[in-house]
């Protein structure tokens, strides 16, 4: 299993479809799928020793992470 793979595809693998079809109809979904991604890709690259970054700091954008997360979950299941 690897611990580090986030993306919304490993998070969601039952809602891969309807996150494809609203990346394309819904550009709040679309805005939310991007900034997960950067944040995750950022998270991944500190983790493996990549740049450097305060515990704190990298604390927040786990954070941020989860919190668009917990919208793009919640926008998955009203739609």
């Amino acid at each position: 299993m690897d611990l580090l793979n986030h993306d919304l595809a490993h998070e969601f693998p039952e809602h891969v479809e309807k996150m494809r079809a609203l990346k394309g109809s819904d550009a709040r979904f679309g805005k939310l799928f991007s900034e997960y991604d950067e944040d995750n890709h950022a998270i991944k690259k500190y983790e493996l020793g990549g740049g450097v970054i305060t515990d704190e700091a990298l604390e927040v954008l786990k954070k941020n992470r989860l919190k668009i997360k917990d919208e793009i979950y919640q926008r998955l299941l009203a739609s």
